[in-house]
């Protein structure tokens, strides 16, 4: 989620004379950021795109890959013809973004059909069916469930909105795109595809697809087993390269259209999470970051493999060698406020008129309204949920609306839900994981928002440490992750190298408040559950 959307290229600093520059790309939900990032630390310019989703009741949730690779030339074209010095110091090539999706992709690495984004549900049938057996914990047949736990870590979603939900439903409804398709990849895999014209990806790219053995140190082959247990064809799997290796080097027609040389070496992509929890510079184990984008999760390294279906999460191998990191998942954070401007400040229905046309005016506006948002308590379940419950029929909603309620109190609401939303998550992890998450690393669009990071501190009753150009931990990381992978610079470079821009502290004042609103934030997916699981029906 971006409270702000910069149209032209954002310049921050110079790079200094003998720092190495990397091209990164952060394949979002909301589009592409492009930016041009000094392994000395500083962001030198960047690109948004904004690539619309589509959607539909059905549980229809795609984007079209050709439209992410012309915002992606585009930005990159705009951030070269502005940043010349940078664009002649570049060493590399580094790309990470959503996961979770699925790119039908031809053996040339381009796109064949659109993408099923990690919200689309139309496999929910097909998956459950797939991993399902005539007893089910949490969905799953027990014996598939320890299968998959012992080797990968964790197991495929009941819900059909990952990987293996997108194979069988584009396998059983769309036969001719899928026999057209040569492999099925992540977002981020397809960019670097298009880069190189080479198809191919790492274990922590397809790892949720849970097809790889993630019990000891990386591989490069995926697992006969799970594979099969997944019902996947193996001949449709992209090949399989060592994180941190170069996959390629940039296309002749792709450098010369972006403005950068065809030599530059493209390294393999690693997830926005992996790439954020370097991002966040707090990267030793236990260190924990809250991350308020479209969706939202609290992350950090771990020392070993663990799982929780019954939490669904677990700790998947790390972008670096030989460590993990907590995987878990809330599916609408950002895009709660995105959706609540819609409905509040602007509708197309020619009922009202436009009275804001910034996120920023909208959080201003937000600020009026008294912490507790005058007993409105919203759930952010827009699109169900993954993390701590799985449940695709939850839904959101204001509760305790009266004729008093404002339009402040609605808007703040949803920045606390969120929030009340990250401190289930936080409390959740920190049990799963045994060990406290001590003070957060903000990250991500929503953490621009001084007021959203105040109310996640008070929330949480947690310190909030909001790095320097929150939006950019994703590309930042990813940046730095290729610098470790050349050798350019070392792990333990990466602290130094992410400045704290600011402290949120928690106000005590507001604890009696928020402590009560909590607590019955817990109580709402166990009053409402039947009832969404009913409503359903209806949809």
């Amino acid at each position: 989620m971006t409270i702000s959307t910069p149209s032209n290229p954002a310049s921050s600093t110079t790079p200094g004379p003998d720092d190495p520059v990397v091209l990164a790309v952060d394949l979002g939900t909301g589009g592409p950021k492009v930016a041009l990032v000094s392994l000395g630390g500083p962001i030198i310019g960047s690109a948004c795109r904004r690539v619309e989703p589509k959607g539909a009741s059905d549980g229809t949730a795609t984007q079209s890959p050709d439209a992410w690779w012309a915002a992606v030339t585009d930005g990159a074209a705009e951030l070269t013809a502005a940043h010349p010095k940078a664009a002649a110091a570049l060493v590399a090539v580094a790309v990470t973004g959503q996961w979770g999706s699925t790119v039908p992709v031809d053996a040339t690495g381009h796109a064949v059909g659109d993408c099923m984004s990690w919200m689309d549900t139309r496999g929910a049938a097909l998956a459950a069916a797939q991993v399902g057996g005539r007893v089910k914990i949490e969905g799953f047949g027990p014996t598939k469930a320890l299968r998959w736990i012992h080797r990968s870590g964790g197991a495929p979603s009941t819900e059909g909105n990952d990987p293996l939900g997108h194979r069988l439903y584009m396998a059983t409804h769309q036969q001719d795109l899928y026999n057209r398709t040569a492999a099925f990849v992540e977002p981020l895999d397809y960019l670097v595809g298009r880069f190189t014209g080479r198809v191919a990806a790492s274990r922590p790219s397809m790892a949720l697809s849970w097809l790889t053995d993630n019990r000891g140190d990386d591989t490069c082959s995926y697992d006969p087993k799970l594979v099969a247990l997944a019902g996947t064809d193996p001949a449709k799997l992209p090949p399989l390269l060592a994180a941190g290796s170069v996959v390629g080097t940039v296309l002749a027609e792709v450098a010369a259209a972006m403005g950068i040389a065809s030599d530059l070496p493209v390294l393999t992509a690693i997830p926005d999470l992996h790439a954020v929890t370097l991002g966040s510079g707090a990267i030793g184990d236990y260190e924990g970051h809250v991350s308020i984008s479209t969706s939202a999760w609290i992350g950090c390294h771990a020392p070993s493999k663990k799982t929780s279906l019954m939490k669904m999460m677990a700790t998947i191998p790390a972008a670096l060698p030989g460590r993990y990191v907590l995987a878990n998942n809330h599916d609408t954070a950002g895009v709660c406020l995105e959706w609540a401007r819609g409905l509040l400040v602007n509708p197309t229905d020619g009922l009202t008129t436009p009275i804001t046309e910034s996120y920023e005016d909208l959080v201003a506006v937000a600020a009026t309204a008294e912490p507790g948002s005058g007993g409105v308590l919203f759930a952010p379940w827009l699109n169900g949920e993954r993390s701590p419950v799985a449940d695709a029929n939850l839904r959101g909603g204001f509760h305790g609306l009266s004729l008093s309620t404002t339009r402040a109190d609605l808007i703040r609401s949803v920045l606390e839900g969120v929030a009340h939303n990250a401190r289930w998550l936080l409390e959740e992890s920190e049990k799963f994981l045994g060990s406290s998450l001590g003070e957060l690393r903000g990250v991500g669009g929503g953490a621009q928002s001084d007021l959203w990071c105040q109310i996640h501190a008070d929330v949480m009753n947690r310190p909030i440490h909001r790095i320097e150009a929150p939006l950019m931990a994703t590309v930042r990381g990813a940046a730095l992750f290729a610098g470790v992978s050349l050798g350019l610079i070392s792990t333990d470079d990466i602290a130094s190298l992410v400045p704290v821009e600011r402290v949120f502290r928690p106000d005590p004042s507001t604890r009696h408040v928020y402590d009560a609103m909590y607590a019955e934030f817990l109580k709402l997916h166990k009053i409402e559950a039947k009832m969404y699981t009913r409503l359903a029906k209806l949809r």
